[in-house]
C-alpha cells in the first residue's frame, strides 16, 4: 500500500508533467525554468530531431523552432504516466501523442502526428518536483511533410 507521500509525490510529478505540456503548447517556454526543470536539466529531443543540451539550450531551440508561424497549433496529449519513486529522486516514463498544425512553404497548412515517450528523471527541489533529465524516445509519425525526417 502507498503512503500519503506517495500518493502526493505522484499526484505531484503528474501534474508536473500536465504542466510541460500546457506550456509547450502555449508557447510559454520560459516558464519552463522556473516550473518543470531544474536549472541543471539535460533535455535530449533529438529523436525527433531536436536539440540536445542544457535547459538555455532547449529554451533557445524551443524558440527558434515552435514560432507561432510555422507551429500555429499544437496538442501534448500526456498518458500512461509511469513513476517509480526512490525518496528525493524518481524515474518515470510518459506517452506523448503530439498533433502539430504546420504551416506549409507555398501557403497551405498541414497536420501530422507524433507519437513518442518521454523518458524522464526527476527531483524534488525546495519549490516541488522537477524534471532534471527528458529524453524523448520515438514510436512512430504519421503525415509527416515530406521535406521533414522524421
Amino acid at each position: 500500500m502507498l503512503s500519503q507521500q506517495e500518493i502526493s509525490d505522484r499526484f505531484e510529478i503528474q501534474d508536473l508533467v500536465y504542466r510541460y505540456a500546457e506550456l509547450i503548447d502555449g508557447k510559454r517556454f520560459d516558464a519552463l525554468r522556473d516550473t518543470v526543470f531544474t536549472a541543471d536539466a539535460h533535455i535530449d529531443y533529438s529523436a525527433m530531431g531536436g536539440s540536445v543540451g542544457d535547459l538555455e539550450e532547449t529554451l533557445k531551440f524551443l524558440k527558434a523552432a515552435l514560432t507561432d508561424e510555422l507551429f500555429p497549433a499544437s496538442q501534448h496529449l500526456n498518458a500512461n504516466v509511469q513513476v517509480t519513486l526512490d525518496g528525493d529522486s524518481a524515474s518515470g516514463r510518459v506517452m506523448c501523442f503530439n498533433p502539430m498544425h504546420m504551416s506549409m512553404p507555398d501557403g497551405s497548412s498541414q497536420v501530422y502526428f507524433i507519437g513518442l515517450w518521454y523518458v524522464d528523471e526527476y527531483k524534488r527541489t525546495e519549490n516541488g518536483w522537477r524534471i532534471s533529465r527528458r529524453e524523448e524516445e520515438k514510436s512512430w509519425v504519421f503525415n509527416t511533410p515530406d521535406f521533414m525526417d522524421l
